[in-house]
């Protein structure tokens, strides 16, 4: 008999498979634009917590962070031609932060820290994703963070092994994409009031 935490990681990367397919599309007919550091630092990232939840025990709730970490990086590829073209200097020392925060990991040999580190190194590579979308709230594909969402919360729920280690980050993921959900959602009503 298949465990439901199989069933559920096979269900939460279906879901994270069906939500990318709308930004794909975005970004193809030019309607999203993503920003290139942020979704470089999530690739990294991402990698990196799915590295720590395999060998921590994560089992078929790692399967998603897996996925999510190779389409990130597509993202990431388009987003040189396709994503947002005004880089800040803000942008630029929060892609720095990020980067920082992957090597520290290099050198840390703690699993709790590591993920600590990573979760507080996603939230400053969201900061430019953020601050695009703050004054462009149309240029990101909404249903596709409600989708990320879900999966975030489906692949915790199928963790073997449910630990401050294997869940921090995803958990911490279901926090900052809820956030960004309402902040565009906001914005929206915002601007067409104007």
């Amino acid at each position: 008999m298949i465990s439901y935490r199989i069933l559920l990681g096979v269900l939460a990367a279906v879901i994270g498979f069906a939500g990318y397919i709308p930004y794909f599309r975005d970004i193809f007919r030019g309607k999203t634009k993503p920003h290139v550091f942020s979704w470089t630092a999530w690739g990294l990232l991402i990698g990196v917590d799915f590295i720590v939840q395999v060998t921590r025990g994560g089992g078929a709730g790692a399967w998603v962070t897996g996925f999510s970490s190779v389409v990130c990086f597509a993202i990431a590829a388009l987003a040189f031609t396709r994503g947002e073209k005004k880089i800040t200097k803000g942008d630029w020392f929060c892609f720095g932060a990020a980067i920082i925060g992957i090597v520290l990991w290099l050198f840390t040999n703690d699993p709790l820290l590591t993920v600590i580190i990573i979760t507080a190194t996603d939230a400053v590579a969201f900061i430019p994703t953020f601050r695009k979308t703050y004054r462009k709230p149309d240029e990101e594909t909404l249903v596709s963070y409600i989708f990320t969402t879900l999966k975030w919360a489906m692949g915790v729920a199928a963790l073997r092994s449910l630990t401050l280690v294997t869940a921090l980050y995803p958990a911490s993921l279901i926090l900052t994409n809820g956030i960004f959900i309402s902040m565009v959602m906001w914005r929206r009503r915002v601007l067409a009031k104007s």
